[in-house]
């Protein structure tokens, strides 16, 4: 592997920092300094934050949409849409941010993103809100990957943890307050104002976006020349493979069991159409090598294959908390949506504080392996026991469970991230975090959609088995929405009803036991490594050389 002088970090004279590249034929690379780097700074964490709680705030939410569109059934893809649009676009956006500028490329996917906002808020049916959701997390696919990228740019190496941090726990801050905030507009205004608040936000961030210059790691072909060879130069082919396969397995997964028995020619079909396009892919981008879109000699690397399995499962971990509780509390306690919201403080304060102390802790000690592990086994433990949930379960008694939730989730959501941000050179970490952020989103819509299926399927069977107790079909029950349980039913009805919901959540948490423990399994991966004693020049051995040489920190 050649050798390489990392770029080290110089002061200009008028303050700003640039690095020194090894090969004298390159530029230096300035970074920006004073305003212009405060201001790019606040709109990739403003934009981080917006991601995250618009995959949070439909929780407690969605209850009160499903009411308006009569679509309990629907729930699952309120959430998995937005994480099916990231996913299909994930693995591109990281392609197209290494060859076309960061700024401009950053600025185009946080547009569509408030397109699908605003879709969302002005929704007439459930059909048109699941689109307005899938187009928001296609822009959203470039605003994670973005704020990563954009980070490593405009800041020297030194630097760059305790702002990945600081945005991390924006983000995770937008996640955890996500249930409160979506159920403060629902309850007081209108649910709609959960994804019109986007809007003005929005404008923010591309006001200081627009007015900022973002340099490059390495100089970049001018758009046009780009374009000319489009196909070959962004995988095209590649991209029009994984989408499909994509959205054939989770359509199987959503379907089973609802609309189609699991066993009909139809569920199998898609999901095994959907398994053997994937197929077709990766051999296409085998062929590719160098210029595929997921250059798959980083997948032979134990530190990006660890961490794209342990965001799969740990952001899983996350979503199907947030939702399912919320459906306890606004079905069993006939919560309003902001009350569900409060009532959730536990696992949002557990997920902000432990985010944040994880993170730090991580940065003062070097080591991140830890805090994954303790994560995993304390979220299971806290899943087992929100699995016992009862109609008659003592306040203080969910609280607890919660916090455990909570403590143990928020401890696994940085770790990934840093461990990427530290031994991935700057010119690679698009591509590094596309992969991972692909399959966390994998891991999101699969499992909000998996939830689902076992709520809906369970609630179904719950019933029926409550038939004798209720005068309403199951269907009725389940189509008319969690907000509107009580206009329907009362009395041992609505107790018979009421304990069909609970044994239904309950079995929802068997899959958060189960994703959370999976986090322990893989993420040993990641290696037991000090990052505090990795220097410079290791961060930049990939240069600009082949994507699939990979650093000799990952061998």
């Amino acid at each position: 592997m050649a050798e390489t002088n990392a770029n080290q970090p110089l002061e200009t004279q008028d303050g700003a920092e640039m690095s020194a590249s090894s090969d004298d034929g390159e530029p230096k690379h300035e970074y920006p300094s004073g305003l212009a780097v405060a201001f790019i700074l606040i709109s990739v964490t403003l934009a981080y934050f917006l991601f995250f709680l618009d995959l949070a705030v439909i929780s407690t939410a969605s209850p009160s949409i499903t009411s308006q569109f009569n679509s309990l059934v629907d729930v699952g893809w309120y959430g998995g849409g937005y994480q099916l649009g990231s996913a299909a676009l994930q693995p591109l956006s990281g392609k197209i941010y290494s060859r076309f500028s960061i700024k401009w490329t950053f600025f185009v996917f946080f547009l569509i993103f408030e397109v699908g906002s605003a879709i969302c808020g002005a929704a007439q049916s459930s059909a048109m809100f699941i689109a307005g959701r899938v187009i928001a997390g296609m822009g959203s696919a470039g605003v994670a990957n973005g704020a990563v990228t954009t980070i490593s740019a405009i800041l020297p190496v030194q630097k760059q943890a305790l702002f990945m941090g600081l945005n991390m726990g924006m983000g995770q801050l937008g996640l955890a307050t996500g249930p409160i905030i979506g159920g403060a507009f629902t309850t007081n205004v209108s649910w709609r104002w959960c994804f019109y608040i986007n809007l003005p936000l929005g404008a923010a961030v591309g006001a200081f976006l627009l007015f900022n210059t973002i340099p490059e790691p390495k100089p970049k072909d001018p758009p046009l020349q780009i374009l000319r060879s489009v196909i070959k130069e962004l995988d095209l082919i590649g991209f029009l493979l994984v989408c499909p396969a994509v959205v054939m397995f989770l359509l199987g997964l959503q379907f089973g069991g609802n609309e189609y028995a699991w066993d009909s020619p139809v569920v199998i079909g898609l999901i095994i159409g959907g398994a053997a396009t994937f197929a077709v892919f990766l051999v296409w981008e085998w062929r590719q090598g160098d210029d595929a879109m997921v250059p798959l000699a980083m997948l032979k690397h134990r530190v990006i294959w660890s961490a794209a399995a342990t965001m799969f499962f740990s952001l899983s971990s996350v979503l199907v908390a947030d939702f399912y509780i919320a459906i306890y509390f606004q079905s069993i306690g006939d919560d309003t949506p902001l009350m569900s919201g409060v009532h959730m403080l536990p696992i949002t304060l557990g997920i902000v504080l432990f985010t944040m102390v994880s993170g730090t802790l991580i940065s003062v000690l070097g080591y991140y392996l830890p805090f994954l592990l303790a994560g995993g086994a304390i979220s299971s433990i806290g899943y087992g026991l929100l699995s016992k949930l009862s109609p008659t379960t003592p306040t203080a008694t969910w609280i607890g469970y919660q916090v455990l939730y909570g403590v143990g989730s928020g401890c696994t959501t940085a770790a990934p991230y840093i461990a990427i941000q530290s031994l991935v050179a700057p010119e690679q970490i698009s591509l590094a975090m596309g992969i991972i952020i692909f399959w966390q989103n994998i891991g999101g819509a699969t499992s909000l959609i998996a939830a689902n299926a076992i709520f809906d399927n369970s609630l179904r069977s719950e019933l029926e088995k409550r038939a004798a107790e209720i005068s309403l079909s199951p269907d009725t029950i389940i189509n008319a929405g969690v907000r509107s349980i009580r206009s329907l039913v009362s009395g041992s009805e609505l107790t018979a009803v009421l304990a069909a919901y609970a044994k239904s959540v309950d079995k929802v948490m068997y899959l958060g036991i189960a994703v959370s423990l999976t986090v322990i399994v893989v993420s040993p991966g990641l290696g037991w490594r000090d990052i505090r004693k990795v220097k410079a020049q290791e961060l930049q051995v990939l240069s600009s050389k082949s994507p699939n040489r990979v650093e000799k920190i990952l061998q």
